[in-house]
């Protein structure tokens, strides 16, 4: 078997095409994600139990089940109900893109929430009695105190989260989205060569996921900082 160099080249647009769909839905489902994650999150820690069961409700589903049944169940599932089709989230529910963006943000929101909530039960009970004897109320300690002190803990865990994200986003494809997968099919589709392409869209994700690697480690140095000058001291 004869390694062909050249296809490569003559495709690796084509593929770069698809690592800008790639980089849309894990930064558009990274941010709404989060968004949603917090509330999640903060409703676990909640001394409630009906904010404690729901939110575990949440996460246990979206954490127990694969990701790519999710995405069927949205993408496949909606167009099953008459309802769903009369009503106004049907423009959205019958886009591929759009139903790989709300798989991948409810996704990704179950797996921070339960992230950031191990972060605020790990931060010490000593900060918070503080900022109690201060005078805080509960929605200033959560804003000044734990939010940032949780973020900072879970930085480290959450860059593997966004990279584990970078990959599963591969199953867009599974819907017709041409992202690096769905555009490296199709070029093999054309080609044969499944070997020289899958390897190309290989190097693709192993590029995007070194810079976002070092985005979240220069992130984490920055808030994190006062743990290096202490170090130093």
């Amino acid at each position: 078997m004869n390694w062909d160099w050249s296809v490569i080249w003559q495709y690796y647009p084509r593929l770069l095409e698809g690592a800008w769909l790639t980089l849309e839905l894990v930064f558009l489902s990274g941010v709404v994600g989060l968004l949603l994650a917090v509330p999640l999150a903060l409703m676990r820690a909640s001394s409630q139990p009906a904010l404690k069961g729901l939110a575990y409700g949440y996460i246990f589903f979206f954490r127990g089940t694969p990701l790519l049944v999710q995405i069927f169940l949205i993408y496949y599932g909606a167009s099953q109900f008459d309802w769903v089709k009369e009503s106004l989230l049907w423009p959205v529910l019958k886009e591929p893109y759009w139903c790989a963006i709300i798989a991948f943000t409810m996704n990704t929101a179950a797996y921070t929430a339960e992230l950031i909530r191990g972060a605020i039960q790990a931060i010490p009970t000593g900060e918070i009695e503080v900022a109690r004897a201060l005078g805080m109320s509960r929605t200033t300690l959560t804003r000044r105190i734990v939010l940032p002190r949780a973020f900072g803990i879970v930085l480290p865990a959450y860059s593997n989260e966004v990279l584990l994200m970078l990959k599963s986003s591969a199953l867009a494809s599974t819907i017709t989205l041409l992202d690096i997968t769905g555009m490296a099919r199709t070029v093999i589709a054309r080609t044969y060569t499944p070997l020289e392409i899958f390897f190309a869209a290989g190097m693709i994700y192993l590029v995007m996921a070194a810079v976002l690697l070092g985005a979240f480690r220069l992130a984490e140095s920055r808030i994190n900082r006062h743990k290096y000058i202490r170090r130093e001291a």
